[in-house]
């Protein structure tokens, strides 16, 4: 009888302590469920990126189109929220100047054009051109292998395609990548006179893809081009086949001004109890200028801008403040996220958690979170404990990079914080010309908007305990 009484107490003191997390959980389910059907019903997000792709369009740093953007979402913030700035920065301006000409030359000095695009930062060919022997590479190793000797004189041409084996596209990206960012500057340490880079996509297609390279210090600056991997895998089979092709690169691209005044938008919601505690949601403005930027990152900056809207329409007062941050120069310089992360350390300002959307507008797979090796388990742990309200909307929450802009702000100490969308198609058209409005779900870029406010919700509503 005794042992039987308990077991009872032991269960109703269970039950005591587990009702009121059950009714606030429930509560917690009904917002959120709120949450996604405003998000899917009534947000603005779609319509604020068809204004950014479609009416603006390419907005890279330091163009008018920039500065279009940073109107626009200027006003279209102010709607929305308690306060709205514009934070300078300094970016560098570069331009594309006219339509680039890649063409594959045979023996007899017949010309076939194919497509290609310079590569952001790069230097132009002059009008004359550049025509010469080709040298086909797959790693910047291999460069250095083969060394002046074998190198000077001819154009490098990149060959390694992303690896179509690796899930987690971001992973194939950045196995290739270095080819396009470092690669032109490695060749020309060894005498290259260009440098030819395959497309950084998963698609065999015709379309190509530019993006950004750097040169070294010290190292001749040599004109750099990206072509599709058609085109690359046409390229490296006449190669083969010892048919020894010329390849003529005509670019009119230039450095106008490394640099020009800028700006970062900021729009906030004043927290009602801790105000000295930030939750930062952003995107970058700025985009390549051949496509629209509609998921790179045109997406990120209405999904930030979304999140305010709901929470203001739902008239939720957030306890902390609530900080949407479209940073400027991302894609060539990240003018804009070093120049917020040293005001903000300036300031002495907190960001308990920074989230950041730059992998496009489509379907919400969950969040990748990092922060300081010394709290991040005890961080992660707290919001892991919300996985349960976030499975409904089959996002799940993960150890992971968050983003490039935010990245500065890691040594405040708060989790930084990756929205992961779905990737399997997003570099079919990242950096082209086809990122415009129709490569764009509606439904996508919703769910996208709806999966930020509700972990911004329950970040805000619960905070993070440090200790």
């Amino acid at each position: 009888m005794y042992h039987k009484s308990i077991i009872s107490l032991f269960v109703l003191s269970l039950v005591l302590i587990t009702l009121p997390l059950l009714g606030q959980n429930d509560e917690d389910a009904r917002f959120i469920r709120s949450i996604h059907d405003h998000s899917l019903t009534d947000s603005k997000c779609y319509a604020w990126l068809t204004h950014l792709s479609e009416h603006i369009g390419g907005r890279l740093a330091g163009s008018p189109e920039s500065e279009a953007a940073i109107r626009y979402t200027y006003e279209e913030l102010l709607k929305i929220a308690d306060t709205v700035y514009l934070q300078p920065c300094t970016v560098p301006y570069w331009s594309r100047g006219q339509k680039e000409s890649v063409q594959i030359v045979n023996k007899a000095g017949q010309r076939q054009e194919i497509g290609g695009l310079a590569l952001g930062n790069s230097i132009s060919t002059g009008s004359a051109g550049i025509q010469g022997n080709i040298i086909e590479v797959h790693s910047l190793e291999e460069v250095r292998q083969l060394g002046k000797s074998n190198i000077s004189g001819k154009i490098v041409f990149f060959n390694r395609p992303m690896d179509p084996t690796k899930i987690k596209t971001f992973q194939a990206y950045g196995g290739a990548g270095d080819q396009r960012v470092n690669g032109p500057a490695v060749a020309a340490e060894y005498g290259a006179i260009a440098a030819v880079v395959r497309s950084l996509t998963l698609q065999t297609d015709d379309v190509p893809h530019t993006g950004v390279t750097r040169y070294k210090e010290g190292i001749p600056k040599i004109p750099a081009i990206a072509i599709s991997t058609m085109d690359a895998d046409l390229l490296s089979t006449l190669l083969s086949e010892g048919q020894s092709p010329q390849i003529f690169i005509r670019t009119d691209c230039k450095m106008i001004d490394p640099d020009k005044a800028s700006y970062n938008v900021i729009a906030e919601i004043r927290g009602s109890q801790f105000p000295e505690e930030i939750i930062l949601v952003g995107g970058h403005l700025d985009s390549w200028d051949v496509g629209g930027g509609a998921h790179d990152d045109g997406a990120g900056c209405v999904h930030s801008m979304q999140v305010l809207e709901t929470l203001r329409t739902l008239q939720y007062k957030p306890k902390r403040t609530l900080r949407c941050v479209l940073f400027m120069n991302e894609e060539n310089g990240l003018g804009g996220g070093r120049a917020y992360a040293e005001a903000s350390n300036q300031a002495g300002e907190y960001h308990m958690a920074a989230i950041e959307s730059d992998a496009g507008g489509f379907t919400p797979r969950g969040f990748s979170f990092d922060g300081l090796e010394e709290n991040f388990v005890h961080l992660f742990r707290q919001v892991v404990a919300w996985e349960p309200l976030l499975d409904t909307y089959m996002l799940d929450l993960d150890k992971g990079g968050s983003g490039a802009d935010i990245n500065p702000l890691k040594s405040q100490g708060g989790l930084l914080v990756g929205l992961r969308p779905d990737s399997q198609r997003y570099f079919d058209f990242h950096h082209t010309a086809n990122d415009r409005i129709d490569a764009v779900n509606k439904r996508e870029l919703q769910l996208g908007a709806a999966a930020m406010t509700s972990l911004v919700y329950l970040l805000d509503h619960y905070g993070l305990n440090q200790h």
